[in-house]
C-alpha cells in the first residue's frame, strides 16, 4: 500500500551523519561497522532511498533541521542563528542535488502533489521520492522577513521549537512559553499560508499558540500521552485541538514516545507495532472518524532500529501496520486514509494551487 510519511530527516542523515542514502540499508550498516562506528544509531539505520522503494513510501515530508544550542561542549546543534541558517541551507542544497540526480522531487504546489501521486500509482518503481519541505524547528529563520526566502525555496510547513527553549519559545522538556520574537513570526507564517507544525512544543507554548494562531496546523510526528505519559506526547485536550482545526497527527515509531519510562541505552524494548496501532486507534476514537491520523515515522531521527518497536528493523516494516489495522476492524478505506489519504487531503488544502 502507498505510504505518505510526514516526518523524515533525510538531509540530517545525509549531511550531518554523512550517509549515502542511495545505498541499501545493508550497505550503509556494513560501511559503518567496517569503520568501527559504535555511537547509538550507527550500524542500525532504517531509511535509505532503496528502502523507501521497498517500503512503498512514495512521498512524504522531508525536513530542514538545525537546532540552536547555547552551550559549546556538545556534538549536536549550533551556537548561533546564523550557523543554523547555514546548516539548513546545506540540507536544502542536498535535496536540490538529489532532485538533480533523479532521486527526489520537491512538491511545492497542489498540482505537483496530484501529479506525483498519479505517477506513484502508475509507475512507482521509476518515480522519485516526492517530498514537501518542512523545517523541524525555526532556529534557521533569522527574522520574520527571512521566512519569505525559505518559502520561495519551497518551504511549506514549519515548527517553532525542538528540545529545550529557543529564541521563539519552549519546546520539549521545558516549561516556558512563547517568546516575544514568536509573535511576529507566527503572523508571518499565517500570512504565507504555511502550515504550523505543533510537534515539540512545550505545553505552555502549545496553549499560547491556540490563542494566537488561526492558520492551518498539523503534528507531523506526535503520539498520545495516554500511552506514554510525559510531555513529548499530546494530551487528549491537545489532540482535540488539532482535530478542531482539521489537522492531522502523524504517529511516530520512536520508542521513547511509545514505551513509558524508556531510557536510551538502558531500557529494553518491549513495545511492538501494536502500540503504534493503539495510538492510531485512540486518535480515531477521539475524532469519531479516521480522517485525522497518519504516519510520521521519524525513523532515523538521530537513532536506529535499537530505538524502534520490537519487530521494526527498517522503514519497510511500516507495511506491517496494514494487517494489524485490518485485525482491529478498520475498513480498507480507513486504512488507506491512515497510510496516505489523510496527509494527501491535508496538503492538497494547504499547498498553493
Amino acid at each position: 500500500m502507498l505510504i505518505f510519511d510526514a516526518h523524515l530527516d533525510l538531509a540530517f542523515n545525509a549531511v550531518d551523519w554523512n550517509r549515502d542514502l542511495r545505498l541499501t540499508i545493508t550497505e550503509i550498516r556494513t560501511q559503518e561497522a567496517t569503520l568501527g562506528m559504535t555511537d547509538p544509531g550507527r550500524r542500525t539505520n532504517t531509511v535509505s532511498f532503496p528502502e523507501l522503494k521497498a517500503a512503498h513510501v512514495g512521498l512524504g515530508v522531508a525536513t530542514l533541521f538545525a537546532r540552536l544550542e547555547m552551550a559549546i561542549n556538545h556534538p549536536f546543534g549550533r551556537t548561533t542563528p546564523e550557523a543554523c541558517y547555514a546548516i539548513a541551507h546545506s540540507h536544502l542544497a542536498y535535496y536540490r542535488a538529489m532532485e538533480r540526480s533523479g532521486w527526489m522531487r520537491m512538491l511545492r504546489t497542489r498540482s505537483e502533489l496530484h501529479q506525483h501521486v498519479d505517477a506513484c500509482r502508475t509507475h512507482f518503481a521509476t518515480t522519485p521520492f516526492g517530498f514537501i519541505l518542512s523545517m523541524e524547528c525555526a532556529d534557521a529563520v533569522l527574522d520574520p522577513d527571512n521566512l519569505t526566502e525559505w518559502y520561495e525555496a519551497g518551504l511549506r510547513a514549519v515548527g517553532l521549537t525542538h528540545y529545550g527553549a529557543n529564541r521563539y519559545g519552549g519546546g520539549t522538556r521545558s516549561e516556558v512559553g512563547l517568546s516575544a520574537e514568536a509573535l511576529p513570526l507566527l503572523q508571518r507564517i499565517e500570512e504565507l499560508s504555511l502550515a504550523l507544525d505543533l510537534t515539540h512544543l512545550s505545553d505552555r507554548s502549545f496553549q499560547q499558540i491556540r490563542d494566537r494562531f488561526s492558520g492551518r496546523v498539523l503534528a507531523s510526528h506526535q503520539n498520545a500521552r495516554k500511552f506514554c505519559p510525559w510531555q513529548r506526547q499530546f494530551s487528549d485536550e491537545q489532540i482535540r485541538f488539532v482535530l478542531e482545526r482539521d489537522g492531522v497527527l502523524g504517529v511516530a515509531l520512536d520508542t521513547v514516545m511509545l514505551q513509558p519510562g524508556w531510557v536510551r541505552g538502558q531500557s529494553l524494548r518491549e513495545v511492538t507495532l501494536e502500540r503504534v496501532v493503539e495510538n492510531i486507534d485512540h486518535i480515531c476514537q477521539l475524532a469519531g472518524n479516521g480522517r485525522h491520523v497518519g504516519i510520521g515515522s521519524d525513523l532515523d531521527g538521530g537513532y536506529g532500529s535499537e530505538q524502534t518497536p520490537v519487530g521494526v528493523d527498517t522503514i519497510a516494516d511500516l507495511q506491517k501496520l496494514v494487517p494489524l489495522l485490518e485485525r482491529r476492524g478498520y475498513s480498507q478505506g480507513d486504512i488507506e486514509a491512515v497510510m496516505h489519504g489523510n496527509w494527501l487531503r491535508f496538503f492538497s488544502e494547504v499547498l498553493p494551487a
